[in-house]
C-alpha cells in the first residue's frame, strides 16, 4: 500500500526558508522518480520538482534558483528546500512518484498524502 507522508510545512515571513519532508512506503523507492507539487484551493495541483531515480533534477523555469529538491533513498525520503519564499509560494505541498510522459510529469498514484501546508506572509 503506497504511503505518502508530508512534513515541514508551517507559517514563515517573505524571504525566509523552509525545508520539507516527504517519507514513502509501499513502492520501490530508490528506482522511482519523486516529485513535489503544491495547489491552491480552487487551482489546480502545480509540478514544483522533480528528482529522477539517477538523481538528476529539473524544475519550473520560474522556481530555478530558490527551490532545490533532494532525496535519500535508504531512508526513502525526498525533500524540499525552499529559500527566499515570496506570498505566491502559499499553498499545500504534496509530493509522489512520478513518469515522464507527452512532455511531463504525472503523478503515478492515485493515493496523494495529507500535503503539508506552507504560508508565506508579506
Amino acid at each position: 500500500q503506497v504511503q505518502l507522508v508530508e512534513s515541514g510545512g508551517g507559517l514563515v515571513q517573505a524571504g525566509e526558508s523552509l525545508r520539507l519532508a516527504c517519507a514513502a512506503s509501499g513502492f520501490t523507492f530508490g528506482l522511482s522518480n519523486m516529485a513535489w507539487y503544491r495547489q491552491v484551493p480552487g487551482n489546480q495541483r502545480e509540478w514544483v520538482a522533480t528528482i529522477q531515480n539517477t538523481g538528476f533534477r529539473s524544475y519550473p523555469e520560474y522556481l530555478k534558483g530558490r527551490f532545490t529538491i533532494d532525496r535519500d533513498n535508504g531512508r526513502q525520503q525526498v525533500f524540499l528546500t525552499m529559500n527566499n519564499l515570496e506570498p505566491d509560494d502559499t499553498a499545500t505541498y504534496y509530493c509522489n512518484a512520478v513518469n515522464w510522459s507527452a512532455s511531463r510529469w504525472f503523478p503515478l498514484y492515485g493515493a496523494w498524502g495529507q500535503g503539508t501546508q506552507v504560508t508565506v506572509s508579506s
